[in-house]
């Protein structure tokens, strides 16, 4: 598995060296002139650049990287800046602690800036058809807590810098996906655009709060619902419900 992972990368890091060697010229030429914006740019495809020349994808540049450097790298639109997740598939006994093969490849994406899974398509098989309870006592026979879909959602979701906050209501508790550092008003905005352009106050309340105390209710006489202003920035698993204007 990790000489056709090689293989695949590889040609990726070519297409992105042939295409940052091909603008570089004009970008250089535009900044010793003077041009603002070409200036902006240029380090960081000098920094991708000699990465890929080092035969090292550019995704590593991902790394602590800011917001503003990442609007710049993504403007780049090079194939290797993209998150990797490899997952590797395993027999029902390598499941738990993986085996040599899967070694292997999680050295190799950590030299890429990847991330790596392991699950068993067979378990998955058979929990999709349990119960939550048997679910997990059939997990625990294997040595494992959770469904590996669970992991890979979760690598998923950290690889892609995602966050979910909930909406709970009389009827119906609904999840939403928001970037991570996103502002209340983008969070409602999700919901409906309405809601971002009108927006007041978030009520918010933290998850663990939320569970603890054992809903809205209890959480706000015990003082742990808060207003939240425009600045505000959503945590993971946050409970939202947005005030806002038409």
């Amino acid at each position: 598995p990790v000489a056709d992972a090689e293989t695949v990368e590889t040609e990726l890091m070519l297409a992105d060296l042939d295409s940052l060697e091909r603008r570089i010229v004009q970008i250089r030429k535009r900044a010793a002139g003077k041009d603002k914006e070409a200036a902006t740019v240029l380090p960081m495809m000098e920094a991708a650049l000699e990465l890929l020349q080092a035969g090292k994808p550019a995704r590593i540049l991902l790394n602590g990287i800011s917001a503003e450097d990442l609007r710049i790298l993504q403007g780049l639109n090079l194939l290797t800046s993209h998150p990797v997740l490899y997952v590797c598939n395993v027999a029902e006994a390598d499941a738990a602690t993986g085996n040599a093969h899967t070694r292997a490849v999680e050295n190799m994406a950590a030299a890429q800036g990847a991330r790596t899974v392991v699950i068993s398509a067979a378990i998955e098989a058979e929990v999709a058809q349990l119960s939550d309870e048997e679910e997990m006592e059939f997990l625990a026979t294997l040595g494992l807590d959770e469904p590996g879909l669970n992991k890979v959602i979760r690598a998923g979701y950290e690889l892609l810098q995602l966050i979910t906050y909930f909406t709970v209501g009389p009827k119906e508790t609904r999840a939403w996906t928001v970037h991570k550092g996103a502002k209340a008003p983008q969070a409602a905005g999700v919901i409906h655009t309405d809601f971002e352009r009108g927006f007041i106050r978030a009520q918010t309340i933290a998850y663990d709060d939320f569970v603890r105390l054992g809903g809205e209710v209890a959480a706000k006489e015990a003082g742990k619902a808060r207003d939240e202003g425009k600045e505000y920035v959503v945590q993971d698993g946050d409970i939202m419900l947005f005030k806002f204007n038409t």
